[in-house]
């Protein structure tokens, strides 16, 4: 875990800029004050760092992720697969970016069986992650890939595992914050806001139960 951190996925400060921005300007408005949040192989903690809520509450396999958390987020290492120490219906609002392409399927619908026992009736999995139906010529450029879902194999995918779908967005964001493009605050608003998403290779699914 450690080298794919530094080989592959590095600390980035454009990542944090960009995420503060997507939690104030899209995904906030997606939570309620009161409301505890999960985020599934948080990495380096930008969405969960950013975003507020009632309680706030990340896991991941790598061990280095308890460094990267704010004091107020409780940090759990350990697999997605089984979700340890977090109790049934204790959370509202599962959160999961650039994660499930990691994971064969078998482990997937392992992950969503977890993600069921500790939703609360009411709440929700939000996915946002590389849409293989746009970039399959770059899907597997990252090597801890495994599997290959599209917007409408993770949307069945959800649905033959007792979710209904909320939201779906086939394209929502560009592949990656590694290219020429300025991560630019306005110009995320700007982006997030325009109904046309030019390079947009990541979908957005929101699902409930």
């Amino acid at each position: 875990m450690s080298e794919y951190h530094e080989v592959r996925f590095e600390q980035d400060d454009r990542r944090s800029t960009l995420w503060k921005v997507l939690c104030e300007s899209y995904f906030q408005r997606l939570i309620s004050p009161a409301d505890s949040i999960l985020e599934l192989g948080c990495g380096y903690g930008d969405f969960i760092n950013h975003i507020r809520g009632g309680s706030r509450t990340a896991i991941d396999q790598w061990p280095g992720v308890r460094q990267h958390l704010a004091s107020e987020v409780q940090a759990i290492v350990g697999n997605i697969t089984s979700l340890p120490g977090i109790s049934d219906q204790s959370m509202d609002f599962v959160f999961a970016s650039n994660v499930f392409e990691h994971l064969d399927q078998p482990d997937l619908f392992a992950c969503l069986g977890e993600v069921k026992r500790v939703l609360r009736p009411g709440g929700s999995i939000n996915i946002l992650q590389p849409n293989y139906r746009f970039c399959a010529d770059e899907y597997f450029d990252d090597y801890t890939h495994r599997a290959p879902y599209s917007d409408r194999s993770l949307c069945d995918i959800l649905r033959v595992n007792g979710y209904r779908i909320l939201d779906c967005r086939p394209r929502f964001l560009p592949l990656t914050i590694k290219s020429r493009l300025p991560v630019s605050p306005a110009l995320i608003r700007a982006y997030l806001a325009s109904p046309i998403k030019p390079l947009a290779k990541q979908m957005f699914i929101r699902a409930g139960l």
